[in-house]
């Protein structure tokens, strides 16, 4: 019998990649995505798009109501979302307050629901610059709490923490993803803007790979 997971999948190319991952070993998959009130919030339709296409359950949880407490960023704000590398000090403006900690609190207690012993979740070395909640120390000390915050513990199995988004690509192509599936701009328009930190990181890994975004893109 599969083991029950729960993979956090936001609709990007990273938690598509780890949801995939999952899958090839062998996990019983559940995925979980958040409504924070993103202004991507298109992300939300892709993540369950693919979900239906792989048949396998699916919740979108509502926790918009958080940014009544945690507001001031580009991604849930009337705030511009800036353009430019995601190492450059601007992005900054996309950081939620505390979001990560939020989202994986949840998640375990759904994971423990379903009797779960592992979490999934996307972070990356690209994010380390600018997301602290993306760092390894930060996912190491919440593993410990969520070693101890039931009687049950539940373990976060960040597969990609010490890789970049070129690595990730590389490990998804390898197993023949198409990233037409995925969504990563910041912006939530038709096309992606191909100008954000987001669009910059997905479109970079790519080159590096020697691979053609299938995403279509803002002419720019």
């Amino acid at each position: 019998m599969s083991e029950n997971v729960v993979v956090i999948y936001s609709g990007g190319m990273d938690s598509f990649t780890v949801l995939h991952k999952a899958i090839r070993d062998g996990k019983k998959v559940n995925a979980l995505s958040f409504d924070y009130g993103q202004r991507h919030k298109k992300e939300l339709d892709y993540a369950a798009n693919v979900c239906r296409s792989l048949n396998i359950p699916h919740k979108v949880v509502d926790i918009s109501a958080i940014n009544t407490l945690i507001g001031g960023s580009s991604l849930t704000s009337d705030i511009e979302v800036p353009e430019g590398h995601y190492e450059e000090p601007s992005m900054k403006q996309t950081v939620v307050p505390n979001r990560n900690m939020i989202l994986l609190s949840l998640a375990v207690g759904y994971a423990v629901s379903l009797e779960a012993n592992e979490v999934y979740y996307g972070a990356h070395s690209g994010d380390h610059a600018i997301y602290p909640d993306c760092r390894p120390e930060f996912v190491e000390k919440m593993n410990d709490v969520c070693h101890i915050a039931n009687y049950t513990p539940v373990d976060i199995v960040s597969p990609y923490l010490k890789v970049s988004k070129t690595d990730i690509l590389t490990d998804g192509l390898k197993m023949g993803l198409d990233y037409g599936l995925t969504w990563t701009c910041y912006n939530g328009r038709e096309k992606a803007c191909g100008k954000c930190g987001a669009c910059e990181e997905r479109l970079e890994a790519f080159r590096d790979n020697n691979a053609t975004d299938p995403l279509e893109y803002e002419a720019h």
